[in-house]
């Protein structure tokens, strides 16, 4: 079965997903970023989420974390619980 593991960021508005995006991209740390930003717990161990398998996130992040390329950052994802980046950082089938 397929499993993957990420790392993400958390914010209210897509506005802000987009610029702290933009950070990343010019060279500012995932991690870093996500622990000053990050709304979701994970945020203090760098927006880390673990190993998981398909269905035990919410559907918009899945759909993201087993189909789009490894290694870069994906978003803004918005779900119910606000706007994420997302950086898949392994993934098996």
């Amino acid at each position: 079965m397929a499993k993957a593991s990420a790392r993400h960021i958390l914010v209210d508005s897509e506005e802000v997903c987009k610029d702290l995006k933009s950070k990343i991209e010019a060279g500012a740390d995932f991690a870093k970023v996500a622990a000053e930003h990050s709304k979701c717990p994970s945020g203090k161990q760098g927006g880390e989420l673990g190993e998981f398998k398909p269905g035990q996130m919410v559907a918009e992040f899945d759909k993201v974390v087993f189909s789009a390329e490894c290694g870069k950052v994906h978003g803004p994802i918005k779900t119910d619980f606000g706007y994420h980046l997302i950086e898949i950082t392994n993934r098996t089938e």
